[in-house]
């Protein structure tokens, strides 16, 4: 077998890490480097490429941050994207170049982001026995909210009452791509509840829901004109990923994310998951409560999405 080596991400490299996360068993457009670029001025990159002769077998999406490498800063989950070819003694081998390559470039710990086991198209967890078995430490377990598709837990009555209310309101749902009136009811939702505005800008999601028009989705709930509620949908292969899940004070009273949830959820009866994304805060550490009930009330159920350190110490070898 031909000894594997690690490289840097370079440019050069994009056309060849997109196909490779196009066809991988864990990879999601979120890896597309059209995504992972557009804010490449707040994560100084430091995605590593792991090659078996000439052919990639792994990609880690990362970034530096002081000595730490993390895996990645500006994106949902990460960690090893891995191909067909990647076997268990290989990942082991990878995470020990991945060490060396750290102790070379004087870093002294690694942050390292798992990808939800819901996203795999085949089951790709040897990252976790060889975090294992370098003595990496959970530092951090957020709990998602989520429905299997092929076995739904019942929604509650409340759901379904606010979906009626919504009817006979004479609310409407429908798909939209008007980001900029659902992005003002958002903000203003957030700084409400919680003092800060979405993590995408207005301009950067028309600008990421543009290169990926089937994979962002925005859908909304409307009394006329006016914008109610709303919810954003990352699609993946396996995944509908719900975010920016949001609601004027009116939109509330009337019922209308209650609507635009149900409609979301025939709309996507075709992937196999359903996630509401996390309800905790603090590094998985407190529950939001709120956000928990909302979305269990729906059905939805925990899986867990963890995050490890890995202390690099100087002159040890892998």
């Amino acid at each position: 077998m031909t000894p594997l080596r690690v490289l840097r991400y370079a440019p050069e490299h994009e056309t060849m890490w997109n196909e490779f996360v196009a066809a991988s068993r864990n990879g999601t457009f979120l890896f597309d480097r059209r995504y992972m670029d557009y804010h490449a001025d707040r994560f100084p990159d430091h995605s590593l490429i792991v090659f078996d002769d000439d052919q990639p077998v792994a990609l880690l999406p990362a970034h530096l941050q002081g000595a730490t490498l993390v895996s990645h800063g500006g994106l949902t989950y990460g960690g090893f994207v891995t191909g067909a070819r990647m076997s268990l003694p290989a990942m082991h081998r990878s995470f020990e170049l991945l060490v060396h390559h750290l102790r070379e470039n004087a870093l002294s710990q690694l942050i390292y982001k798992t990808v939800p086991h819901i996203y795999h198209r085949q089951p790709a967890e040897e990252d976790r026995h060889a975090l294992f078995l370098h003595g990496a430490r959970v530092h951090r377990r957020d709990v998602l909210l989520v429905i299997d598709n092929e076995e739904r837990g019942a929604t509650q009555e409340r759901r379904r009452r606010g979906v009626r209310k919504a009817s006979r309101g004479g609310l409407t749902v429908e798909e939209s791509g008007d980001f900029a009136a659902y992005w003002h009811v958002l903000t203003e939702n957030l700084q409400s509840k919680y003092g800060c505005g979405p993590v995408h800008s207005v301009e950067e999601i028309t600008l990421l829901a543009g290169r990926f028009p089937q994979r962002i989705r925005l859908t909304i709930c409307r009394d006329g004109a006016r914008v109610l509620a709303g919810v954003v949908v990352f699609a993946s292969d396996r995944v509908a990923h719900l975010q920016y899940i949001g609601s004027s004070a009116e939109g509330r009273e009337r019922g209308a994310l209650d609507a635009t949830v149900d409609w979301l959820l025939e709309a996507w009866r075709g992937k196999r998951y359903f996630d509401f994304g996390a309800a905790t805060e603090e590094e998985g550490r407190s529950l939001n409560n709120g956000l928990l009930e909302f979305k269990e009330s729906w059905g939805a159920r925990t899986i867990v999405h963890d995050f490890y350190t890995l202390d690099i110490r100087a002159g040890e070898r892998p």
